[in-house]
């Protein structure tokens, strides 16, 4: 806060609430070490917080409200999100019409009072409070999802023990009852607002945890009672369309949510564990708009490489990287790309994840032995183009895919391999021919998700030395900056005589808008383009390293060039790039 040191102690001086000759000793002490004076009086224990922040208030012309007994009715308190409410110390506390009152520790922080103004479209009225007030508010956060369930939880929970039995029926009524069907949506509802991927419920010894994944990271949402625990998993899968009395094997279900234009689809998943089942829900949203390779992260050359390769008649196209990498969502961009009334597009897939209109995707099911093998072999009686195979895993597969190849086919499918180049010597590994991977092969996608930078927070800063030092530990950041020079691509951001010490990159920060100073996902990838000197390489089982120097000298950026490409640019973080490929 702007208040003078100078000013404050006229005021303490004044209303002698302090012994002059400490007041002067904290004054000398608060000037010479560059301190505020309310921090020194508070740490010297001379004057208590509250009083402190009462003095703030009066010197300002702002009340001062003490919270600390008061409960904020949930809707209120969450016209104020939660993370902005917990950085910034400021929460809503009163509304009056058009009026909103919030309280903070800082007034003077104009931004964020902007920011609210603009989100609730009212007139905000601020007011001061104490660390302790703010504190016993910001507790009621953790309540909030509890509290929209308007004590749904407290006063049935007795009642659903004692309603829950082992039977079909039991659980049926429970599942459809009330307060259960309320729980349940609330966390939906909350999964979505929060644009989660996937919602965790996970029971324990005494207490049911859900958690959401986040761009890719799992934030706790809240525990609920150990007693709603069989209600909430018979809810799901009524709606899932799974066997309630089934708790001894893993089951696999699905349903779909439209509300307010938005239309999701969720994929169930409910697996034994030693305190009872949980359930992990993959949400999907139907209503977005299809992603395109642009927006997903590609560019330049890469970019370049694949539009070409994917409009040629038959081959293989195929995308690489650990489970969570995006893989499934760049093949659905590309058939998104060649979905043309004139091509006739199948998929096999496990589990069909969107719904793609004018494709014919199907499901494998192991258990009546359809598997991607079975499921391709039959593909290729129904006259496609353009087949989708949702992973190659086995050398059946395998086998199946270069075949549909070299029969004029394109073949789109993932591989778990950590580099494009990897990818290669794994075919010949589950007993492909060389010559034919050579001859089907025509471009390899390597690729990893890492979190964006949120453009509205983000902080600049350089490498020190010794930030360079640790660096380097992981990575050839001298060959790294000298191949993005080389390549040109950031010719208007980097000098030619530029070290790494005099590049600007980006910090997550945090703030109104993001998680944790993060906002959205974004790919790194490597695009390995197979030309005639790799086919040749391939043909003579030329090991990874060697695919990757060569594919290199043709100008190939690695997953690790292509993100501190994207650290320059200020989309994403070192640290994200550490998070993602250190190995």
């Amino acid at each position: 806060m702007r208040i003078e040191n100078e000013q404050l102690k006229n005021f303490i001086k004044d209303s002698e609430m302090i012994a002059e000759k400490d007041l002067e000793l904290s004054f000398d002490f608060a000037q010479k070490e560059k301190k505020n004076l309310g921090d020194v009086l508070l740490e010297k224990k001379l004057i208590d917080e509250e009083r402190l922040r009462k003095l703030y208030a009066y010197i300002l012309g702002i009340p001062f409200v003490d919270l600390q007994k008061e409960t904020i009715p949930s809707d209120i308190l969450q016209l104020i999100p939660e993370p902005i409410a917990k950085k910034y110390k400021i929460i809503a506390f009163e509304k009056s019409g058009k009026e909103l009152k919030i309280a903070m520790l800082n007034p003077e922080d104009i931004q964020t009072i902007d920011f609210i103004r603009k989100k609730t479209g009212l007139k905000i009225i601020t007011c001061i409070t104490s660390e302790e007030s703010m504190e016993a508010i910001l507790r009621q956060y953790g309540k909030s999802l509890k509290a929209e369930f308007g004590d749904i939880i407290d006063k049935n929970s007795s009642e659903a023990i004692s309603q829950t039995q082992e039977s079909e029926d039991d659980l049926e009524e429970i599942a459809q009852g009330l307060p259960i069907i309320r729980i349940v949506d609330t966390l939906i509802k909350h999964a979505i607002l929060q644009s989660a991927s996937d919602i965790h419920i996970e029971p324990d010894e005494k207490e049911v945890r859900v958690r959401y994944r986040i761009d890719g990271i799992l934030h706790e949402a809240m525990t609920l009672p150990i007693q709603v625990k069989n209600g909430i998993i018979a809810r799901i899968k009524v709606l899932s369309n799974l066997k309630l009395d089934e708790h001894r094997v893993p089951q696999d279900g699905r349903f779909k949510l439209e509300k307010d234009g938005t239309k999701m689809s969720f994929r169930v998943s409910v697996l034994p564990i030693f305190d009872g089942e949980k359930v992990v829900m993959r949400l999907l949203d139907e209503s977005s708009k299809g992603l395109t390779l642009e927006a997903m992260g590609l560019t330049g050359k890469a970019l370049e490489i694949i539009h070409q390769e994917i409009r040629k008649p038959n081959g293989m196209i195929l995308v690489t990287g650990p489970t969570g990498s995006g893989k499934t969502t760049t093949l659905y961009t590309i058939m998104d790309i060649l979905n043309v009334s004139d091509v006739n597009i199948s998929t096999v897939e496990d589990p069909v994840e969107y719904r793609m209109p004018k494709i014919n995707q199907t499901q494998i099911q192991p258990k009546v032995g359809l598997t991607f093998a079975a499921g391709l072999r039959a593909l290729l009686r129904q006259d496609p183009d353009i087949i989708m195979v949702g992973e190659i895993r086995d050398n059946e597969t395998m086998e199946m895919a270069i075949q549909a190849a070299m029969t004029g086919h394109l073949v789109l499918s993932t591989l778990h391999t950590n580099s494009a180049a990897g990818t290669l010597p794994r075919l010949l590994d589950m007993g492909a021919e060389p010559f034919l991977v050579a001859s089907t092969a025509n471009v390899i996608i390597a690729q990893r998700l890492v979190r964006k930078v949120c453009q509205d927070c983000k902080a600049e800063y350089k490498l020190t030395e010794k930030e360079l030092k640790v660096l380097e530990k992981n990575y050839a950041m001298s060959k790294i900056l000298e191949v993005i020079k080389k390549n040109g691509i950031l010719g208007n951001i980097i000098k030619p005589k530029d070290k790494w010490e005099d590049i600007k990159l980006y910090k997550a920060k945090g703030c109104e808008q993001c998680m944790e100073g993060y906002h959205g996902r974004n790919g790194i990838f490597e695009v390995l383009e197979i030309d005639e000197e790799i086919r040749q390489m391939i043909s003579q089982r030329a090991s990874a390293h060697d695919l990757e120097t060569k594919a290199r000298e043709r100008g190939m950026l690695t997953m690790v060039e292509d993100g501190f490409v994207k650290c320059i640019q200020g989309i994403t973080t070192v640290e994200e790039i550490l998070r993602v490929t250190k190995e």
